[in-house]
């Protein structure tokens, strides 16, 4: 069914909090919409509202049919206990619901109940579109595809991350809904994933709306932008893809900051013209005063005149300032300067495996050799579930070795931004887990870096596992330059972080002097950080 989602003057907020208000939009069969901002603009608010699961403060979103079938995709897919793989897919399908749907209008069917007939038939007919009838065959030879080798009666809290992550694509290659709203799709998948993403997006005949922070994956897809500006409460949309977007949206704020300048430029001049001409006035108005006698009355009237005349043209300056058209300051947004503090140099070997083996389950990391130097800039890739992780964790002696030697070297600070973010995973505030992780800091100076990472007074006294994995990157990014460290691990680091904060990330790591481990499937990361080594890993082994 080719389906349209029509947005009129929708608006949203969190408590006295504007997010977005005003915004109107149409995405017809075809449209890929990427919805770009910083974290906390309401991307996400906005994905649930467009598919019906929240109610907005105003405003209203409209499927055309009315019986369109809308897929909403989160960015942290729920791993249910209990529930297997197969029965995973079938809810983030939506086969399940509609079966559940079909289920409960057979009964009734069954039973005689008035409008079972119709209702009966609605069922099986979304049924069927949303792909039942073959949905187990096809999840076998889609799961197989992945390589997502598990039975899928597995249960999904049993998977690895990697494994997660095929599961979520997986859901996703085999949806049929008549509009996707995707969100973060790109989180965790490899490189074989991405691609098969972007042929699965660019392919689909029905409307699209997605967040994403993967600059590549959106020049790929996207044929229009919609930006939530958080900063100048606005919400502007750019016709073609990612590309032209930034061009656009670079010479709009160029010509705002030009049309402020200029406007400020022409007040100030009226401004400083008619305070010379109010001071020219009272001058003479002194002046005619000290000077006056009775014998001068041609004088007298002189001044006079000449004062009034200043006093004309000092209105006259008033009025040209009050009918100029006002043109608001542009604000300019809030940016994240990082700086990852340097620890002392650490010796000229950082770690060191040799001969190492860990076996985990069905999967054998090693036999392992591998040596890490002083400022070593290694980046590491390869599929989910070729042992990434495991290497890092190998390499830090945070893994036990059932064969082989593992080694840091002496004076070696680690820093590390891992995949799950786990120091803020726990029951205690933000401010309380991170003044741990760096004791000896006042609890003021803590609340100061979060503050330049985002993380405000609304944040620091949360419980840190409350915190968007956006929000838990961030507070990860600040532990590395809130502590010194020569050794600095990043696993997958840009997952959940917004544009901005990922070409700051960047823009530090090339300052940065020590030695790094990279880990990540960001394309333009891959590019625009300086490495020495690549490290790729393939069935537990380095190639």
């Amino acid at each position: 069914m080719s389906a349209t989602l029509v947005v009129k003057d929708l608006a949203a907020g969190h408590g006295d909090r504007v997010l977005f208000s005003g915004l109107d939009m149409v995405v017809a069969p075809g449209d890929v919409v990427g919805l770009v901002g910083p974290n906390g603009a309401g991307k996400s608010t906005l994905l649930r509202l467009l598919a019906g699961l929240d109610a907005p403060e105003a405003g209203g979103v409209r499927p055309s049919p009315p019986t369109a079938t809308v897929g909403h995709l989160p960015q942290e897919p729920e791993r249910r206990p209990g529930e297997t793989v197969r029965d995973f897919l079938a809810r983030r399908t939506g086969v399940a619901a509609a079966q559940a749907e079909l289920d409960a209008a057979t009964s009734a069917l069954v039973d005689g109940a008035p409008g079972a007939d119709d209702a009966y038939a609605a069922g099986l007919e979304r049924w069927l579109a949303l792909g039942g009838a073959d949905l187990e065959e096809r999840a076998e030879e889609v799961a197989d595809s992945l390589g997502l080798r598990v039975g899928l009666d597995l249960p999904m809290t049993a998977l690895s991350g990697g494994q997660a992550a095929r599961a979520g694509l997986a859901s996703l290659l085999l949806s049929r809904y008549d509009v996707f709203l995707l969100d973060e799709p790109t989180n965790d998948l490899d490189l074989d994933g991405l691609e098969r993403l972007e042929k699965f997006v660019t392919g689909l005949r029905a409307a699209t709306v997605v967040v994403s922070h993967d600059r590549e994956f959106l020049a790929r897809t996207v044929t229009r932008v919609v930006e939530l500006d958080l900063h100048q409460q606005q919400v502007n949309t750019y016709g073609g893809g990612y590309g032209a977007y930034l061009e656009e949206r670079e010479t709009a704020r160029r010509h705002a900051r030009e049309e402020y300048e200029e406007y400020a430029g022409t007040r100030a001049a009226l401004e400083a013209r008619g305070r010379m001409q109010r001071s020219w006035m009272d001058k003479g108005v002194k002046n005619a005063r000290r000077k006056a006698t009775d014998n001068d009355k041609l004088g007298r009237k002189f001044r006079s005149e000449a004062s009034e005349k200043q006093a004309a043209k000092a209105r006259q300056t008033e009025r040209m300032i009050e009918r100029l058209e006002v043109v608001e300051e542009p604000r300019k947004e809030w940016e994240l300067r990082m700086e990852i503090a340097a620890a002392p140099r650490a010796g000229a070997v950082v770690a060191t495996l040799r001969g190492a083996r860990a076996v985990r389950g069905s999967f054998t990391l090693g036999p392992v050799d591998l040596q890490i130097d002083w400022a070593d800039r290694v980046a590491i890739t390869g599929a989910n579930g070729s042992g990434k992780s495991t290497l890092l964790a190998a390499l830090l002696g945070r893994l036990p070795l059932d064969e082989g030697h593992a080694a840091l070297g002496p004076g070696v600070v680690v820093g590390e931004v891992d995949q799950a973010r786990g120091l803020f995973l726990g029951p205690d505030t933000l401010l309380d887990a991170f003044g741990a992780a760096v004791p000896g800091t006042s609890p003021a100076e803590v609340r100061t870096l979060l503050a330049k990472f985002g993380l405000t007074a609304d944040h620091v006294l949360r419980p840190a596992v409350t915190l968007s994995p956006g929000e838990r990157t961030r507070a990860a990014l600040a532990l590395l330059q809130g502590r010194g460290v020569n050794l600095l691990v990043l696993d997958e680091p840009t997952n959940h972080l917004d544009l901005p904060a990922i070409e700051q990330l960047e823009s530090a790591l090339a300052s940065y002097t020590g030695t790094l481990l990279l880990v990540t499937h960001d394309r333009r990361m891959l590019q625009a950080v300086h490495t020495t080594r690549h490290v790729r890993v393939e069935d537990g082994r380095i190639v």
